[in-house]
């Protein structure tokens, strides 16, 4: 995310933390609740329920393995290749 101040340079981890903190709150949520890490986890699970397409999300994920993407969502391996053996290519 570009800096307001500074457009040629990025943002750091924390800025960008701290910008969901206050909108979390302006919205009238508990900035416990929501944190950075818990939307990036709730909209890539919402994302693999939706489609169930466990190798896209892999990829907006950027694990470098599957087994990591299962472990991250939450998921049984037998459910996710359940899943892909249902797509036909």
């Amino acid at each position: 995310m570009p800096s307001c101040v500074r457009p040629d340079r990025l943002i750091s981890t924390r800025q960008y933390a701290r910008l969901v903190d206050r909108w979390v709150v302006e919205i009238g949520l508990d900035p416990a609740t929501y944190k950075t890490h818990s939307m990036r986890r709730t909209k890539a699970t919402l994302s693999y329920r939706r489609t169930g397409n466990l190798r896209a999300i892999q990829f907006l994920l950027g694990h470098t393995k599957l087994a990591s993407t299962v472990r991250y969502l939450g998921i049984e391996v037998e459910d996710a290749l359940a899943l892909a053996e249902q797509t036909e290519i």
